[in-house]
């Protein structure tokens, strides 16, 4: 069993003891914390509460509803939902914050609370760590019997987050619907599979192709969506001469694509797509962390942009983006951030934006594809033991390329030209991430040997 408290919020396997896994305790516990902490911060008693499809899920929505009412919370309720929704519908309700039950990518037996601010927006590192200290402390003041919360189910969100994506300026219904696209989608069983369909036929796309859009959280593959998980999807794309497949995780904060041939676009390329289109009517600078392809960096220089890279994490891209004005931004796991909606991934935003650039570039997806910069990311770890000072090791790495360009604001990054290595260590394990980008598969692969290989020698220095 495992139980991960974090900045962000806690997720956890369910089931086992309290402190151990993901437990009814362990849930009271932490949406008290953060119920007091809502209060207390924003003086607003409403909270906005959604989930995705897991099987877990109405078990924890009624510990964690039954604890803001508990608070003195009104609980606006939006039943089966996803994590962008949330992020919309909490400033629109005029709530004191939001919580998102869902573990994003993560295997069925996994669940968890994200906690967002009273802008629809994750909450800070500071806040994280308050909350945190209010769990521990388990220090809550309940509601007399006259002042519990109320809930109020609210389904209404998935229209109205559809009719916000409709209505943004960059979003071409009238073209989507004239490309007649064929498309082939799978929501892995989760929320994707009541929200892209309906967003797919609002954008005028009618022939869809659904796969695994039961919401009932029975995920058929690793929901995490990466080629290995998508060989089924690639081979329906092909049988149905499809124009393109579409993948989101059981959140719908990620968004990934097929092309027409069964070959992946690529996670990394959503947000190069997607930007490549906002920067061609919208000039402007972009976002994304460190261990992001730097195709994005290439595409906003060629609009005449400027490109920034934060720490890993999205609240880290979020504030980037806004201390830089940037107009697009996101990550290379397929989130894509676009203010002028929300600042948060949003793989329903995403869908819209790609589907009139790729209308407007009036060719096939591949082709598209090919029209970026080629780049290969190898992503290794380091095992260490638990008494290893990571920091200690990563600043003898430094000091052997201190003349090459790198970056120290989240673990170390070093730049070689257009290669770059990234390592950062593992915030719950003894473990060194190493991913390293080239135009060359090969060569990426063997700038991340090349890395591991000094720290091996290092060691064996000590």
């Amino acid at each position: 069993m495992t139980l991960i408290k974090s900045i962000s919020g806690i997720r956890g396997t369910i089931g086992g003891i309290a402190g151990n896994g993901l437990t009814p305790i362990d849930i009271v516990k932490f949406t008290a914390a953060y119920g007091s902490w809502v209060i207390q911060n924003t003086n607003i008693k409403k909270v906005v509460i959604g989930r995705d499809a897991r099987i877990s899920g109405d078990m924890v929505n009624n510990l964690v509803t039954g604890t803001l009412q508990g608070l003195g919370i009104e609980v606006i309720d939006l039943g089966l939902s996803t994590t962008p929704t949330v992020e919309i519908a909490v400033p629109m309700e005029h709530a004191g914050g939001g919580i998102i039950l869902t573990a994003s990518h993560n295997p069925k037996q996994w669940n968890a609370l994200k906690l967002l601010n009273s802008d629809g927006e994750f909450i800070s590192d500071a806040n994280g760590l308050e909350i945190l200290d209010m769990a521990e402390r388990a220090e809550f003041a309940f509601a007399e019997v006259n002042e519990l919360g109320k809930v109020v189910m609210d389904d209404s969100y998935l229209q109205k987050h559809v009719d916000a994506v409709l209505a943004l300026p960059l979003v071409d219904v009238a073209l989507i619907k004239k490309a007649n696209f064929k498309v082939v989608i799978d929501c892995v069983n989760s929320t994707g599979g009541i929200f892209i369909p309906a967003l797919l036929k609002a954008l005028g796309v009618e022939q869809v192709f659904e796969l695994y859009c039961t919401p009932n959280g029975e995920f058929p593959h690793n929901p995490e969506p990466l080629p290995e998980n998508l060989t089924e999807i690639a081979k329906v794309v092909q049988q149905q001469n499809a124009d393109l497949g579409i993948v989101v995780d059981p959140d719908v904060d990620r968004l990934c694509f097929v092309c027409e041939d069964g070959t992946m676009f690529g996670e990394e390329y959503t947000l190069v797509a997607v930007a490549d289109y906002i920067l061609k009517n919208t000039p402007g600078n972009t976002v994304s962390n460190l261990s992001s392809t730097r195709a994005l960096k290439d595409v906003t220089l060629r609009a005449g942009g400027e490109y920034n890279a934060s720490a890993v994490g999205e609240v880290n891209v979020v504030n980037k983006m806004k201390a830089t004005h940037a107009i697009i931004g996101g990550e290379g796991n397929g989130g894509i951030i676009y203010p002028e909606l929300h600042y948060g991934r949003d793989a329903l935003v995403g869908i819209a934006l790609f589907l009139t650039h790729l209308a407007k570039f009036g060719k096939s997806v591949s082709l598209l594809r090919s029209s970026y910069p080629n780049y290969h990311i190898s992503k290794n770890k380091i095992t260490l033991t638990a008494e290893m000072d990571i920091d200690a090791l990563l600043l003898k790495v430094q000091e052997k390329y201190k003349n090459q360009p790198n970056s120290t604001i989240d673990g170390l990054k070093i730049e070689f030209d257009k290669e770059w290595v990234h390592l950062r260590k593992s915030n719950t394990e003894p473990i060194i991430r190493i991913y390293s980008e080239a135009e060359n598969e090969t060569v990426a692969e063997n700038l991340a040997k090349k890395i591991i290989s000094d720290i091996k020698e290092i060691l064996k220095l000590n």
